[in-house]
């Protein structure tokens, strides 16, 4: 291969960035975060100026290194949503995934649509919750309906990413969650329930195609850019998985689940993508992960590595946690429950408070993991995992005990721009196929091997978590409504 590989990954708090040769040697790499406007409660929203001025300092730093780069690959955060004008202007803040104002709107799409139907249009039953394009539109149609007017496409941030660096826009099927049958087409029949939707969503385009190069202004000008994937797949091929039977753990903002398996058994809850060059993923994205461990640290009045080292070992009696501090993902999808201990006592202190969280994550994390396994009809004997939350050690070996398997942890604490670069090689033609590239682009740090009695506690102490939230629900959708009735 002649020139370097640049991977680009728009997370949920942060740019991340990395220049790898064709023998994955990291040259270069950037990190740099940015805001989420929090204007209402159960509203998270981020200005799309900020991806770009972070985007244009990474590619910056990379030109600055020297040497021919042979492509680029852009990855984003999804269900987050862009509404723009035709110049890509951006007329509201970008909608983030975390945000719940579209509840309402997506329930009254999929009150309207059978399981059956979502099966034949998906090829699974994919919910419409509050972070769903179409409820998102919908929400923007209903409540502001001026902007709406003016909308000419909703991007996701790595379209409007892309757009601005090449002036072309695309988007592929993976990313477009719950909007493509399994024929990587857009679900016409499901898009028409919103009407307005159809017109404002981009063409589609494989993954893996350049789809333009960088334009006038920028730095690394004329570089081909290949399209790319939504950050869980770039994570996916940035942690190794590839092959039918793999699965990763990528912890971050969230935690997101993924297997590999080209079997489909419709496991309700997960997210289960068309199959795309003989890889057919298996998503289960929580809600709160590094999210909880930010929560509780400002809670014990600490930053997040100083909670990370008041944490301990799991005790039988230690309290219990239910991360749900902003509703759940997968499997359950309930925007309504919320966060709760089980458990304390007056001798808990913020030392047990911090376990129980770190604990908590884990358990949803497995929740999701086995509602994955189930929907492929496998079990992953060792979980590549990766991300900014597995950097912690005792919170590796926890989750290892959580899961009652060995984690690989890979090297790095950025799986999908890495990712990205490995798209990035096979795109441009360097790299035969996926499993080859990230074979030659990934590295691995770490084996954690589960702890025998820590996995026996760990299985009595899920059978008990798992009832919080059944405990909780009725509790919770009742404040939700406002109404103890």
């Amino acid at each position: 291969m002649q020139g370097h590989l640049i991977g680009i990954d728009v997370g949920t708090t942060s740019v991340k960035a990395v220049m790898l040769d064709a023998a994955g040697r990291r040259l270069a790499d950037f990190a740099a975060g940015y805001p989420t406007m929090r204007p209402a409660p159960g509203r998270a929203e981020q200005d799309p100026e900020d991806w770009l001025r972070l985007v244009r300092r990474a590619l910056e730093r990379f030109a600055a290194v020297g040497g021919p780069v042979a492509g680029i690959c852009v990855t984003s955060q999804v269900n987050t949503h862009v509404f723009v004008d035709g110049d890509l202007g951006v007329l509201h803040p970008a909608i983030v995934w975390q945000d719940g104002r579209a509840a309402a709107a997506g329930a009254g799409l999929e009150e309207a649509i059978s399981p059956e139907e979502k099966t034949a249009w998906l090829g699974a039953p994919i919910p419409v919750d509050a972070s769903h394009a179409l409820a998102r539109m919908g929400w923007m149609q209903a409540e502001r309906p001026e902007i709406w007017a003016r909308c000419a496409h909703v991007l996701l941030p790595r379209d409007w990413i892309v757009g601005r660096l090449t002036g072309q826009l695309a988007c592929d099927p993976m990313s477009s969650v719950g909007l493509v049958t399994p024929g990587l087409r857009y679900a016409d029949l499901l898009i028409a329930r919103l009407p307005g939707a159809a017109e404002r969503l981009v063409p589609l385009a494989d993954p893996l195609e350049v789809v333009g190069r960088i334009g006038p202004g920028w730095p690394l000008s004329g570089t081909p850019v290949v399209l790319g994937m939504m950050d869980a797949w770039a994570s996916l091929f940035g942690l190794g998985v590839a092959r039918d039977g793999e699965g990763m753990y990528l912890s971050g903002t969230s935690e997101v689940m993924g297997v590999v398996s080209r079997s489909a058994s419709g496991e309700p809850g997960v997210i289960t993508f068309p199959e795309w060059r003989r890889v057919r993923f298996h998503a289960g994205p929580t809600q709160s992960g590094g999210a909880s461990l930010d929560w509780v640290a400002r809670l014990v009045g600490q930053d997040v590595e100083g909670a990370l080292a008041m944490a301990g070992p799991v005790e039988d009696r230690a309290p219990l946690f239910l991360p749900h501090l902003a509703g759940e993902r997968a499997p359950i999808w309930d925007a309504a429950s919320r966060g709760g201990f089980a458990g304390l006592s007056a001798a808990t202190g913020p030392e047990e408070m911090v376990t129980a969280v770190l604990e908590g994550v884990a358990f949803s994390a497995r929740l999701a993991f086995e509602a994955l396994e189930r929907s492929g009809g496998v079990r992953v004997p060792v979980i590549r995992a990766g991300g900014g939350g597995l950097l912690s050690d005792l919170w590796a070996q926890m989750r290892a005990d959580a899961f009652g398997r060995p984690l690989l942890r890979m090297a790095g604490r950025d799986p999908a721009a890495v990712g990205a670069a490995v798209m990035a090689g096979v795109g441009i033609g360097a790299m035969p196929d996926l499993a080859s590239a990230a074979v030659a682009l990934v590295q691995s740090d770490r084996v954690f091997e589960p702890d025998p009695l820590a996995v026996e506690r760990a299985d009595r102490r899920f059978a008990l978590w798992r009832g919080l939230y059944e405990s909780l629900r009725p509790i919770n959708h009742a404040l939700a409504r406002g109404s103890l009735s």
